[in-house]
């Protein structure tokens, strides 16, 4: 029986599309190819997500190789918190998951020193019982390292939890712990796919 629930952060709960941010800016597809693939989707973001590597030292590793000038580098990161926001739709679902006596984690590859923003400035973390952060267990998912972490960290049995990411190695990762699992590649039928994996569960 499902007694946790476990949510991914990015695009489940709050929507980080820095394409579509850049879209909306005016950037051009040339522009916008280099600050995706030399800022967001490097090397150096995901060993921010893993803790290996700060912010800072992130912007100088890419500096060093980019055609990006290091303020322009540097200025996309100050403007991550602006990428941010929350899923409305999504976090809606929350109190009445936790009325129903669901315990709500998290569970999300996330920078650290963009965490404690993001945590405080959304009310809706109240509903969670506690969560893991990547970069401050030093792992980051699909690994199941940092399962295993919020598992052991919580007493949670996997077969007692229901995972959910918008990433599918992710998701892969939860089912082959044991845990049911749903890919969330579209963010606006969340509501949907938990209802029918709980109730499914309940047969």
């Amino acid at each position: 029986m499902i007694k946790n629930i476990v949510f991914d952060l990015g695009n489940v709960l709050i929507s980080f599309k820095p394409s579509e941010f850049l879209d909306k800016k005016g950037y051009s597809s040339e522009e916008k190819n280099i600050i995706l693939n030399d800022i967001f989707n490097s090397q150096e973001w995901t060993r921010i997500d893993k803790g290996e590597i700060t912010t800072p030292e992130a912007i100088d590793l890419i500096s060093v190789k980019s055609s990006l000038k290091k303020a322009e580098i540097s200025s996309f990161f100050d403007l991550r918190r602006n990428i941010l926001y929350p899923v409305k739709q999504n976090i809606k679902i929350l109190p009445a998951l936790k009325k129903q006596g669901y315990r709500l984690y998290f569970l999300s590859n996330f920078p650290d020193d963009l965490f404690d923003e993001v945590y405080s400035g959304n009310a809706f973390f109240r509903y969670f019982s506690g969560g893991i952060i990547s970069a401050r267990v030093k792992a980051a998912k699909p690994d199941r390292k940092i399962f295993d972490i919020l598992l052991e960290k919580y007493s949670l049995l996997p077969g007692e939890c229901l995972f959910i990411d918008d990433i599918e190695i992710n998701v892969q990762t939860a089912k082959k712990i044991g845990m049911k699992a749903i890919w969330l590649y579209d963010s606006l039928d969340l509501k949907q796919l938990i209802e029918e994996a709980l109730n499914y569960n309940s047969r």
